[in-house]
């Protein structure tokens, strides 16, 4: 269940609380999640409020050994890590920009967010599954759900707004198995369904989910007594 899920920030939202959603939900267990914010779309109008609250909230990570005082620990391995920083590279050779510095030592990578994505980058579809999150500006909600459908995976999205009618309007109208309203795309609960749409999968775990989908469904007939046939 791959993912590149995208977060909506309208021009209405709590900035701080978004901040936190996104900050929580790209970088969390280093991004290694298939749920993980890979793609932030926020209105232009609430850009710059946005990037210094999750400027803030970056700059306050500390990178290092999970056995120390740290939120963002180690990737996997160092195969993994060459990969992210190949995929964060390509990026930057075709003009990406880091939003905040960032450092690298070995599987240690510290929180990046990346502006200046676009289509001629890896790193705009393919899933970085580690530190690494993109910012782009959008004018409307229109533009914002064009640019979160602009994926071939569909697992998990989040949409910010003080309006819950706007907000349940472009959740419905995103392309993914789970959306969010006011929360970080990282959630899962044991009770409601999960799986995604496109290329995140297909079909449900959890809940009464479950039990449709690992479940063939069969007829079977047993009778009794001879049956009369019409010939």
């Amino acid at each position: 269940m791959g993912g590149k899920a995208p977060v909506i920030v309208c021009e209405d939202a709590d900035i701080a609380e978004a901040a936190n959603a996104i900050a929580f939900g790209a970088f969390f267990n280093q991004g290694q999640i298939c749920m993980s914010t890979e793609r932030v779309l926020v209105n232009e109008k609430v850009a710059d409020q946005l990037i210094t609250h999750l400027k803030t909230k970056i700059n306050s990570f500390v990178t290092g050994l999970p056995t120390e005082q740290v939120q963002i620990a180690h990737v996997i391995s160092q195969k993994a890590a060459d990969r992210i920083m190949g995929m964060v590279k390509d990026a930057e050779d075709k003009g990406a920009k880091a939003i905040t510095g960032y450092t690298v030592n070995g599987t240690a990578i510290s929180p990046i967010l990346l502006a200046g994505i676009t289509s001629a980058m890896e790193l705009y579809y393919e899933e970085s599954f580690g530190p690494v999150c993109t910012l782009e500006r959008v004018l409307n909600d229109e533009e914002a759900i064009d640019k979160a459908n602009a994926s071939e995976f569909g697992l998990s999205s989040a949409v910010f707004s003080r309006d819950i009618g706007r907000a349940m309007d472009i959740a419905k109208r995103i392309e993914s198995g789970i959306c969010h309203i006011n929360s970080a795309t990282v959630n899962d609960e044991a009770p409601m369904p999960f799986g995604g749409v496109k290329a995140s999968g297909y079909g449900r775990f959890g809940s009464k989910a479950s039990i449709n989908e690992f479940t063939e469904l069969r007829w079977i007939t047993m009778r009794s007594a001879p049956k009369h046939y019409p010939i």
